[in-house]
């Protein structure tokens, strides 16, 4: 899957182009047999966390999906862009929603990277601890 069938036009806001960018990510991952269960999952108030997207794989992991678009990999590409920082936030964020659960599955954090036209899927990109 290397296009993006609905790139906003030029002159997109950077949550358009954020919107497609998931879109496109959503779509590879169902592609792959994962499910949505969340999307754009915040925690409430001023500097929490965000997740772009939380899946569940077919063996039952939840999978808290940071997505990532660049136009180019001149500056490291998108992998690149997942700090210590974004992690701490995405992870603190994926505690809050965990909260809500009777059980806990087994959880993984992944990233999306778009990359120009390119899907690269880096599974366990980090883990909590």
């Amino acid at each position: 899957m290397g296009f993006f069938p609905t790139r906003p036009g030029p002159g997109a806001t950077t949550k358009q182009l954020g919107d497609a960018g998931e879109a496109t990510a959503l779509r590879h991952l169902q592609a792959q047999g994962l499910q949505l269960v969340e999307r754009n999952y915040r925690t409430p108030g001023r500097g929490g966390g965000e997740i772009d997207l939380i899946m569940r794989a077919p063996d039952g992991t939840l999978v808290f999906v940071e997505v990532r678009k660049r136009a180019s990999t001149t500056h490291g590409g998108g992998a690149a862009s997942v700090s210590a920082t974004k992690q701490r936030r995405i992870i603190f964020a994926a505690q809050h929603y965990l909260l809500r659960l009777r059980t806990l599955p087994p959880c993984r954090f992944d990233v999306v990277v778009l990359d120009g036209d390119t899907v690269q899927w880096l599974q366990a990109a980090f883990d909590a601890s």
